[in-house]
């Protein structure tokens, strides 16, 4: 698992972040391979594939939509976090998972039959300007009874999507200050945890805190604000903060988002809404219908198209202005999918008339195998034009994707392949040395390093005789059997270190003790506030999952994690 509390995560990807979940292979800097492609940077790309593939199904999907196909698909499977719970709307959702992990397959199936949810909806209430003081030791409750906006149509919100809670309090040592936040429906949400090492005496001034634990939830109601104030014993001043003013904005919808959508019940305890549309409808048809009217103000519920229309699997259709891109428009008025291998097309039966996925022509009955490897087509005149002569295959007549022997592909142009430690420079148009402490090279001077001559080692953008300060020699075997040597960053928590990961320390920074190869916090052993972490289950979380190891979750359970067993 992965200890990471944040109330506004809306879904959770399996990648590895120091000691969770696996880790990715994929490409890395200066033409290598890298198999610890971790933490955010692997999760957040892997779930826009997922995203792309849902898009593919249903090119109409907006941000939004995106949005509640991820809550209503995802899913707790094997998640172990101690706070799981069912809001009010029939969702499972926690601080460490949001509403679980993202499933592709399900995304897939549910953007296939997707209508797009109504329009969103922004409600700001009016601010609680009444200043309460806030002691140490001491919980501050305040209680607001939000409406909804519903004085006002185009703000009404009854339906909730997520909510921001702006918050204005004076305080000497905001980090120990835990803020919750619970809905009419009685949905905690855990705002703001205490944190050990904000020592910052600003407060907050009009701070946004955002949840999403609300989704689908009613929006009126009685909403309380906990502030707990929890002293550590790096606070100098006595004097207490003050809860200056608070107010929420609640963002969804006024009528519920899954209406009418489909007959199949939502996992929300909304009753099912088959019965919505047995009257016939008087209001606005949607700018996309014809004169011929509608059975409801969407763009799929037209009885005829204006323009264009999108039919889906499910035998359903919408009315678009454009057909999107991947789509041609046909002379009965249907955006019709093109070919695998175009990006734009005209039709599936012709040559495309947009750039190709790829060069190699796949033969069709419409279209045998006579076009060459060295030939592209026009974006306006459906014409083959053959390639740069350097090219084997290209995309345009100067943008190669593939090179013709004795060349190599730098960047979209076919350049002559130059020996180890030469590189190709484009002004004098020939091979010229690489710096001297690089064994191959993509340029000139020491930053362009590729490999390391002898006796150097590569440390982050530069080939250096010896590793600084913060950095350990590590080295690697190749396949070839070659062993690879390079300076890698020690932990963050080491000055100074002789390997990788917390435990091989050799100095630490200042204020922080050298114990066993791991620098730890001067400071006397406590866990954080507990009433904060669900009555100490996180720190038994910590323990159990062996994670006592890790420096930030150490201190903030150091009881905890100093006991035996």
């Amino acid at each position: 698992m992965c200890v990471c509390e944040c109330v506004s995560s809306l879904a959770w990807q399996r990648i590895k972040a120091g000691m969770c979940a696996v880790s990715g292979i994929t490409t890395d800097l200066r033409q290598r391979c890298t198999d610890s492609h971790t933490g955010t940077s692997a999760s957040a790309p892997m779930a826009a594939g997922i995203i792309a593939l849902a898009l593919e199904a249903n090119p109409l999907l907006s941000w939004r939509d995106v949005q509640h196909i991820i809550v209503k698909t995802s899913r707790a499977g094997h998640l172990n976090a101690p706070d799981w719970k069912t809001n009010a709307a029939g969702y499972n959702v926690s601080h460490l998972y949001g509403f679980g992990l993202m499933d592709a397959e399900a995304m897939v199936k549910e953007a296939e039959r997707w209508k797009q949810v109504p329009a969103q909806h922004i409600c700001v209430e009016s601010a609680d300007r009444q200043i309460r003081t806030i002691r140490p030791e001491h919980l501050v409750r305040s209680v607001y009874k939000a409406t909804g906006c519903i004085d006002n149509f185009n703000h009404h919100v009854i339906y909730l999507e997520h909510v921001v809670v702006r918050i204005t309090i004076t305080h000497p040592r905001r980090g120990d200050l835990s803020i919750n936040l619970t809905s009419p429906s009685g949905t905690k949400s855990q705002l703001l945890a205490n944190r050990l090492f904000d020592h910052s005496m600003e407060g907050f001034k009009n701070w946004e805190f955002m949840t999403t634990h609300c989704w689908g939830e009613k929006a009126s109601g009685d909403w309380i604000l906990e502030i707990h104030d929890s002293p550590s014993q790096l606070r100098s001043q006595k004097v207490p903060g003050k809860l200056k003013e608070w107010s929420l904005v609640l963002y969804g919808t006024s009528v519920h988002p899954y209406s009418s959508m489909r007959s199949d019940k939502p996992r929300s305890a909304e009753p099912p809404a088959d019965e919505e549309f047995t009257e016939e409808y008087n209001g606005l048809c949607d700018s996309e219908c014809n004169e011929n009217g509608c059975e409801g103000p969407g763009p799929h519920q037209c009885i005829n198209c204006l323009h264009y229309f999108l039919k889906f699997k499910n035998n359903t259709r919408t009315c678009v202005s454009e057909c999107p891109s991947g789509f041609f428009r046909d002379d009965r008025k249907r955006c019709k999918k093109c070919s695998s291998l175009c990006e734009t097309c005209v039709a599936t039966s012709a040559p495309p008339a947009g750039r190709a996925s790829t060069l190699t022509r796949v033969p069709t009955p419409a279209w045998p195998a006579v076009w060459t490897a060295s030939i592209w087509t026009t974006a306006n005149s459906n014409m083959c034009r053959r390639c740069n002569e350097i090219c084997k295959k290209c995309i345009t007549s100067n943008i190669c994707t593939e090179c013709k022997p004795g060349m190599s592909l730098q960047g979209n142009r076919c350049q002559m392949t130059c020996d180890p430690g030469t590189y190709y420079n484009g002004h004098r148009r020939t091979c010229v040395p690489c710096h001297q402490v690089c064994a191959t090279c993509a340029g000139t001077g020491m930053e362009a390093c590729i490999k390391c001559a002898e006796s150097y080692l590569m440390e982050e953008w530069r080939c250096v005789s010896t590793c600084s300060v913060g950095y350990y020699m590590a080295e690697q075997t190749l396949d070839n059997g070659d062993v690879n040597k390079s300076c890698r960053k020690c932990d963050h928590s080491c000055y100074s270190c002789t390997g990788p990961g917390e435990t091989n320390c050799s100095t630490c920074v200042n204020g922080y003790n050298l114990e066993a190869g791991v620098c730890v916090v001067s400071t006397i052993c406590k866990d954080a506030n507990e009433e904060s972490w669900a009555e100490g289950s996180f720190c038994v979380l910590v323990k159990k999952n062996n994670l006592c190891q890790r420096k930030v979750l150490q201190q903030l359970c150091c009881r905890t994690c100093s006991l035996k067993g």
